[in-house]
Parts: structure tokens; sequence; C-alpha cells
């Protein structure tokens, strides 16, 4: 079976196509062709995402990459078209959404919608070249899923997006961890995307030993809170009182916010989803999303977190499409190959799981 799977929820054109065999040990999916096109630099001068940008240059990006996909991969047609229909930006989603639709038109073949937050889930069991099998996992599994638009703990029942099958157990009450990251990352005057940024800029304070750390101290919101979830405005805040207090910020004390930024941001997360771990006997953590890149993450993680844990390659922690595929196709089976009528799909920005 080949699929042909195309990811447009944010800021990323992914377009890519899969082969899925069937043996013995489950499926085996090889990555016949990928290709992303992000827009990163376009956006940098709003320090944002701006949607109306993202959804012309999807438009622009689309037919490029599908014409390169098809040379790559020297195949005729797919036997499924998948797509991203949310969560995202809802302009960006239905130029993906309308683009799919009418390769599934003219193919003549089935299409399948995917929920982003489920590939991203998926998509520690891919890889962005060559082949690769989702191996069994031990239930209950818990997913942290961290990224510039959502902050969720999610108990996994099982993969297939079936009803009841995720069950959301803690989520951000106000901004997503990565947002905080982008808008302190702003803050300090580092380019955009934040994130990565911040994190450079933490793991150079924790190597130089001629720096003076700890002196500053910034909050862990809703660490001791009862519930799973998480809030990340009032850090957002704190971090601007600071810097106000501060006055003009000389290079050292831009890396000691960073740092200290850091771990505040990072401490809530690894402490909920011990809690989690303990309340629901999970055996299994799979921790997705393009803040699961971040170095101190998942060292920290790996050190406090005895269960097996799993994170996605670097490359396909971001947005991708090899994810929507992979998910599009465990759907496909889970639901007896059946598929929605393609006048139902529609882009959901704010679809949960």
């Amino acid at each position: 079976m080949k699929i042909l799977a195309i990811e447009t929820s944010a800021d990323e054109t992914g377009v890519s196509i899969l082969e899925i065999k069937k043996s013995s040990k489950g499926p085996i999916f090889e990555v016949l062709a990928n290709t992303i096109a992000s827009q990163i630099k376009l956006h940098t001068q709003y320090g944002g995402i701006y949607p109306m940008m993202a959804k012309r240059e999807h438009a622009k990006n689309l037919p490029i990459l599908f014409k390169k996909v098809i040379k790559k991969s020297k195949i005729k047609k797919v036997d499924l078209v998948a797509v991203t229909s949310g969560p995202g930006l809802e302009p960006a989603l239905w130029t993906g959404i309308v683009f799919a639709k009418e390769k599934a038109l003219e193919w003549k073949v089935p299409l399948m919608p995917v929920n982003h937050m489920e590939g991203h889930i998926l998509s520690v069991f891919g890889k962005n070249k060559g082949s690769f099998k989702i191996p069994k996992i031990n239930y209950p599994c818990l997913s942290l899923l961290v990224s510039g638009g959502h902050t969720e703990l999610v108990l996994v029942k099982k993969f297939g997006n079936k009803r009841n099958q995720y069950k959301i157990i803690g989520e951000t009450l106000d901004d997503a961890v990565g947002e905080a990251f982008d808008k302190v990352a702003r803050m300090l005057s580092l380019p955009y995307p934040g994130g990565p940024e911040i994190s450079k800029l933490a793991e150079e304070t924790r190597k130089n030993k001629n720096l003076v750390v700890g002196v500053l101290s910034l909050p862990r919101p809703m660490l001791k809170s009862k519930d799973f979830n998480f809030s990340y405005s009032g850090l957002k805040t704190a971090v601007l009182y600071l810097i106000r207090k501060l006055g003009k910020l000389d290079e050292a004390t831009k890396m000691q916010i960073a740092l200290e930024f850091e771990n505040a941001a990072i401490e809530p997360l690894v402490y909920k989803t011990k809690k989690a771990i303990e309340k629901y006997k999970a055996k299994t953590l799979i921790v997705a999303g393009g803040v699961s890149a971040n170095k101190h993450l998942r060292r920290v993680i790996k050190k406090e977190i005895k269960i097996k844990t799993l994170f996605p390659d670097k490359n396909l922690s971001t947005d991708n499409s090899i994810m929507i595929g992979m998910t599009a196709y465990m759907k496909y089976l889970k639901n007896n190959k059946r598929v929605p009528r393609p006048a139902s799909i529609k882009a959901e920005g704010n679809l949960r799981l």
C-alpha cells in the first residue's frame, strides 16, 4: 500500500510518500520520498507565524513538493491520501486539505484526515528515510505532548484514533510551553524561533564555569497543584518583570535568564509526568512535539523517569508529513478501511484528541 501524506498545520509544508508492506511482525513502513519546506525566514520579521502568509506559502510549495516526491518515488499513483485536518492554523490547514482532495479525486482513492497531535504521538516510531515498523508497546502508555501550540499529558489506551483511545488528563490553562519559549526569546532579543535559541544559550551557561548561576530566581508554575495541568503565562510575565527590574541586559545576564527560564519551564513538565505515571501505573512514556527536541528536557526525563521512554528522532520532532502518513495507515486499518466522505473533511483549528 502506498500513501501520499500532506502536512500544512503551521509554517512547514510537508509532503511524503510511504509504502507499507505486511509482515508476520506487523507492517513495515518505507519512506519512498520525503520533502519539507520551512517558512521560518519569512516569519522571522513578525516574531511568530503570520497565518495568511503561511497559507500563501503552502499554496506555492505544495505543487513543487508534490512533483519532487513523485519524481523521487517513481510512482504514478497511491492507494490512500492522508492530510492533517487539525489542530493548527485554519487557513494553513485548508490549503493542505484542498490540495489533498484534488489528488484523491484525480486518482480516485480514499482520503484520510489525521489529527496532528496523534501524528506527533506516533512520530516516535518513525524515521525520515529508510524503513521502520511500529513495535508493540506496553500499556497503559502516557504521552507528554509539548510544542508551540500544545502542552498536554495524554493517557494512550491504544493507537488508531477510535473513540476513548486517548484521554487528556492534563493540559495548559493558557500559553503552551513552546509559545512561552518563543516569547521569552523575543524579550531577550533572540532570533525566531526562540525555543532552540533559549536552549542553546542555557546549554552554554551550564558549561560556563565562570558564570555564577542561581542568582536569578523564577517561579515554577503550578508545580504543587494537585492536578496535571500546566500554566506558562505567569512564568512569562515573571520574566518580563525581571527584565524590567534589571534594566539593560549584558550577555552574561541574558545567559542566566535563559538558564533559569528553561529550568523553570521544564521542572513542572517532568514533575507532573512522574506523578501521572505513578497514578495511572503507566508502563511506557512517549515524549513528542517540537519541544521534545530540547536537550535539557531529554536529559532530565532520562534521569528521572524509570519506565521505557520514547522520543522521536530530532528531525521528526517538528511538524512533518511522515507522521501523518503513519497515523493515516493505522486509522485506515483500525476503521476497517472506512474513511469519511471527502465533503465532510474540514479544517479544525481547535481539534482535540
